[in-house]
């Protein structure tokens, strides 16, 4: 029984250091946190219409604005070793690549309204 104890905790105690390194920092976890905010955000917008749809896309535009000016301070904790310094920069390259994809999604959401409109009259004569 003391055995298997032992081994239990020297397993934790060595999974420990594993953990650090592949896990988001605060500020990132708070990123994450936001960009899913977002995303709903985001979705619920693409299910409205009218000025419904255009409120809530500015709310959307506003996280978005708000996350980048988080995401342009983010730096990684001084001391990191070099495999500790990729984790970070990877995990910060998937929070710009899901922001980015908000972006376009948000971008075609608005831009499929206006060419509705601008089709419309095209072809026409």
């Amino acid at each position: 029984m003391k055995r298997l104890f032992i081994a239990a905790l020297a397993g934790i105690v060595l999974a420990l250091p594993l953990w650090s390194v592949a896990a988001p920092d605060e500020t990132q976890k708070q990123l994450i946190q936001r960009a899913q905010e977002a995303k709903k955000k985001l979705a619920a917008a693409e299910a409205t219409q009218g000025t419904e749809r255009q409120k809530m896309v500015q709310e959307h535009m506003k996280m978005m604005q708000d996350m980048m000016a988080q995401m342009r301070k983010a730096k990684p904790a001084a001391g990191m070793k070099p495999e500790q310094m990729r984790e970070w920069i990877d995990e910060h390259m998937k929070l710009m690549q899901e922001m980015m994809s908000q972006m376009m999604s948000e971008h075609h959401m608005m831009m499929g309204g206006m060419q509705g409109g601008m089709m419309g009259g095209m072809g026409k004569k």
